[in-house]
């Protein structure tokens, strides 16, 4: 469903209030959500695992996601899915698709979400601003794609959970959330999608954590109890 209407009119903010009170739940990110905040933009809300947009269609905006959980894919032509990333509140998805006329991959919600649609021409002719942010957040994705690169050519299955699991507790952090107490919205087996892993292998690597004393594991609910020692099974600094 779309709703047009100055951004800050908000008739999700129970749902978000109430979502805010789960470990992993995601504040407000004030920066980017304030430049637009006014505009007549279009909002939309999307059910768990309702498309935001498909691979070859039409690209006439990015979006800002300001509540949920999303993944983006792209799909071989026999149909096999690879998942390239899990986006938060705060990022913005359709950067695929800057210089094409088309989107080059999908995008998913994960949970109920909501995005604010930012058309190319308010892009072009309202917020010159926002220029700059952009090729803030182009440059943001240059250097995760790097560091994923480097983590799926040189750790070991256990060590990319660790990787993944430590790079998702500092996202958290930056939104002002816990960094140990982890709420993950993706199955088991979008998380070994995207690590290039097994779901079995992703199952066994949380038990060993577990058992290891260095997590707490219910479900996809993640309790970081020793995040010195994780951060030592895939050489980063205490």
């Amino acid at each position: 469903m779309l709703d047009v209407h100055p951004a800050h009119d908000d008739p999700l903010q129970p749902l978000l209030d109430e979502d805010r009170q789960r470990p992993g739940a995601l504040p407000a990110t004030p920066d980017l959500e304030a430049l637009i905040a006014g505009l007549p933009l279009r909002r939309r809300k999307l059910k768990a695992r309702e498309y935001l947009f498909r691979a070859g269609e039409s690209r006439h905006a990015l979006y800002l996601i300001h509540a949920g959980f999303f993944k983006t894919s792209v799909a071989s032509e026999d149909g096999r899915e690879k998942i390239t990333g899990f986006r938060l509140r705060g990022d913005l998805l359709g950067l695929d698709g800057l210089g094409m006329s088309s989107h080059a991959c999908d995008a998913i919600a994960l949970d109920v979400g909501e995005v604010w649609e930012i058309p190319n021409g308010v892009l072009r002719d309202r917020l010159p601003q926002f220029q700059e942010r952009l090729t803030a957040a182009l440059a943001a994705e240059i250097r995760r794609d790097w560091r994923w690169m480097l983590a799926m050519g040189t750790l070991g299955a256990e060590q990319r959970v660790v990787t993944f699991l430590l790079d998702f507790a500092e996202r958290m952090q930056s939104l002002g959330f816990s960094s140990t107490h982890l709420m993950l919205r993706m199955t088991r087996a979008e998380l070994g999608n995207f690590l290039s892993l097994k779901l079995e292998t992703v199952t066994r690597a949380l038990s060993h954590l577990q058992a290891c004393g260095m997590l707490a594991v219910d479900g996809r609910q993640i309790c970081i109890r020793d995040t010195a020692g994780l951060r030592a099974m895939v050489g980063e600094p205490a």
